[in-house]
């Protein structure tokens, strides 16, 4: 979503961020209502970078960095959601 989807919004929306950091992108969003907070972004965003970074001997460690994945689902699809019914919304008019 951070790399392809948060920039083709931009862009569709004829917003000059191409060239822009990523937490600028983010804020941009927030700020035209696709994104309801940055900062849950950011929070999903090191959780995936804890998958592909650490890569602990400790099976408790793993699964509760698991549980954590599986319960930020619900947060990813609320995004996608919010995003789909203001784009949908940007179409109709």
């Amino acid at each position: 979503m951070g790399t392809r989807l948060f920039p083709s919004v931009l862009l569709y929306l004829q917003e000059p961020y191409e060239d822009r950091p990523m937490l600028d992108k983010l804020h941009r969003l927030e700020k035209l209502g696709y994104l309801e907070e940055s900062e849950q972004w950011q929070s999903l965003r090191m959780l995936r970078n804890r998958f592909a970074h650490e890569y602990p001997d400790d099976p408790d460690k793993n699964a509760a960095l698991l549980m954590l994945a599986i319960e930020s689902v619900p947060s990813l699809v609320a995004m996608l959601e919010r995003i789909g019914q203001k784009l949908s919304l940007t179409f109709e008019r």
